[in-house]
């Protein structure tokens, strides 16, 4: 009897030892620490899993389907102004081809910056300014929309295939073909077809 009492007493004073209560207490924190992490796993697993089809979704959007750009400078007055914000369409023209009237993004090689104009002649066509008048084949063209009419004249110049004649409505101010020539087709990025900013401004084209 008096041995199962010292050996009841040992085991209470083992277990009552402080050693062995920083023991459980470590192996409490250790659990808690590992359960943490796998909980933040979990998260991350999960946020890969939204972000990764997020990313590569906006970068096929951009890189084959549509993309924003800002309006740079006053080439474009009155229907274009600096710092709106647009949204390029890249799949229509590959369908069929820009037609005349569009508003286009150019990326030609020897500029900085891309470019926003409107189509004006076509692939074959002859193109002549006279006194701000633009002529296609010798024909004066209608112009439905706001533009300038500074007097300026441009010999004929008739466009090779596959490219296109541009200009900025906004004439007198304006770096288009008449100084860069015409641009080809693989020079255009796409055209035109939202202002979303500002948004009392938001609009088709």
């Amino acid at each position: 009897m008096k041995t199962d009492n010292r050996k009841q007493q040992t085991a209470k004073e083992i277990s009552s030892s402080p050693f062995s209560a920083r023991r459980s207490e470590d192996q409490s924190e250790a659990e808690k620490g590992a359960d943490e992490k796998i909980r933040w796993a979990g998260l991350l697993g999960e946020s890969i899993q939204i972000i990764a089809p997020a990313l590569v979704l906006a970068l096929f959007v951009h890189f084959f389907l549509a993309q924003a750009t800002v309006v740079y400078g006053q080439s474009m007055e009155p229907n274009l102004v600096q710092s709106q914000r647009l949204v390029v369409d890249k799949i229509s023209y590959r369908f069929h081809p820009p037609q005349r009237g569009d508003i286009v993004v150019l990326d030609l090689p020897d500029m900085d910056e891309m470019l926003v104009k409107r189509v004006v002649g076509l692939p074959g066509e002859r193109v002549a300014v006279q006194n701000g008048v633009v002529y296609i084949d010798g024909n004066k063209l209608p112009e439905l929309f706001p533009h300038d009419l500074t007097a300026y004249n441009m010999s004929e110049t008739t466009l090779p295939p596959l490219h296109y004649f541009v200009l900025g409505d906004n004439r007198g101010n304006s770096n288009d073909s008449r100084a860069f020539g015409s641009v080809q087709r693989d020079e255009i990025v796409g055209r035109v077809w939202l202002r979303y900013w500002p948004l009392r401004q938001f609009g088709f084209f």
